[in-house]
């Protein structure tokens, strides 16, 4: 029978009708052994796996994409899940099965503003105050993801194929719609649907192929043809799709890649300067010696010379004697660590942006590099085309809090000179 999953809204007992339909049905319910088999398999923490659908964006996201890696991980452990039939997938998960699944019956379960505040009132003992806030929280959450996903409101009906509202109707009786719409004829599993099914897995393993290596396109696949849709601005188009499309015929199951523009590839006007400018004084700090020289030699092939030391020590001697624009610091040295070494430089040198570039960092080292000032938290291996978009950035910070600095200094200036002034 088809693969059933069902998103709901707090206080609409979302979670009881998912329960009694798999019991009714026969089914299991698949959304812990997701985060389960994916926390194992990519050896991701399963909270973070559940932050990247119900929290918002982790603060380095736009350097890390770790959301993106975590949902595209999630994404292929889902595919192989629902090879299997009689399966119900309760929470925010079902949104990253797609649509043109025949055998996946989407269900939203919803209830209108008043059942739901009195519903918390009666449930928890809150006041009407105190229900308001916590149902206006809870949509909030659940809008973050949707918005993300599809740019919808998470109640929009066409992310599903049923809306069930709760405010006029019983568990018992939404149980009963819900069975009787997954027995259906046009909900069953046939060789055909299994085709989209394994398309899935195909666009889904494709997708993680080209997360990992740093691209953020659209992906998607019919009968083994990938089309990958690019919506981001980039430069030199043929090169990138070249790219695109050898990293996509690499994965398992690909017969044929194409590639697509699509609808937000919209040049800008002018580049701003920001883009063309290459940051020129860069520290790399890291015991792992063939590591560090690596690294400096892929840069310089970009046109951006470093400086390299090889432990805490010597690079806070570095910026004594010679202050860099950017650090790019390495956690786990002997002697004085990375995150010593970045207390000490924010301290004394705040206008050195520093990158952290570690291999074993945990998530209470990456809050308290964020909190010590840290431009980025990046984990080895590192793309370097991102790690160079990363440093050009941090670069452009610089400038512009020297340029701030020296404004601020500049009306410091003129407000003395009109003391003196008056004065006189």
């Amino acid at each position: 029978m088809a693969i059933i999953t069902i998103f709901s809204g707090t206080y609409c007992k979302g979670n009881e009708i998912a329960r009694k339909t798999t019991e009714s049905l026969n089914y299991q319910r698949i959304e812990t052994r997701l985060l389960e088999e994916t926390s194992r398999k990519f050896r991701i923490n399963k909270d973070k796996l559940t932050r990247s659908m119900t929290g918002p964006l982790p603060v380095f996201n736009r350097f890390t994409h770790e959301r993106e890696k975590n949902i595209a991980c999630l994404k292929v452990v889902l595919a192989g899940l629902i090879q299997a039939d009689n399966q119900l997938l309760y929470g925010y998960a079902g949104h990253l099965l797609p649509r043109n699944i025949p055998h996946v019956l989407k269900v939203c379960v919803i209830a209108n503003f008043d059942y739901r505040v009195k519903q918390v009132m009666e449930t928890g003992g809150k006041s009407e105050k105190e229900a308001q806030k916590i149902i206006h929280n809870d949509d909030k959450e659940r809008s973050q993801w949707t918005q993300y996903l599809f740019d919808k409101l998470p109640y929009d009906e066409s992310l599903y194929d049923m809306v069930i509202p709760m405010h006029d109707m019983s568990v018992g009786k939404a149980v009963d719609i819900i069975c009787t719409q997954a027995r259906s004829d046009a909900v069953q599993t046939t060789p055909e649907t299994r085709l989209a099914a394994e398309d899935f897995m195909i666009a889904a393993s494709v997708n993680l192929a080209l997360v990992e290596a740093g691209h953020d396109v659209d992906v998607a696949a019919e009968r083994g043809k990938v089309t990958i849709t690019i919506n981001n601005y980039v430069v030199r188009l043929e090169k990138y799709k070249d790219e695109l499309k050898r990293i996509a015929a690499g994965v398992n199951g690909v017969k044929d890649v194409e590639t697509r523009i699509g609808p937000d590839f919209t040049p800008p006007p002018i580049l701003p300067m920001g883009d063309l400018a290459l940051p020129s004084k860069i520290l790399l700090v890291d015991d792992e010696k063939e590591f560090v020289h690596t690294l400096s030699e892929r840069l310089e092939t970009r046109d951006i010379p470093s400086s390299v030391v090889y432990d805490g020590e010597e690079a806070l001697d570095f910026v004594e004697k010679d202050e860099p624009d950017v650090m790019v610091l390495d956690l786990k040295m002997p002697g004085i660590d990375g995150i010593e070494v970045l207390r000490r430089v924010k301290r004394e040198h705040p206008l050195i942006e520093v990158i952290i570039l570690t291999g074993h960092g945990s998530e209470r080292e990456e809050t308290l590099a964020e909190q010590l000032g840290a431009f980025a938290y990046l984990h080895k291996p590192v793309n370097i085309d991102v790690l160079t978009q990363v440093m050009k950035e941090a670069y452009q910070k610089v400038n512009e809090s020297k340029e701030d600095l020296k404004r601020r200094h500049q009306s410091d200036d003129d407000n003395e000179n009109d003391e003196t002034d008056s004065d006189d």
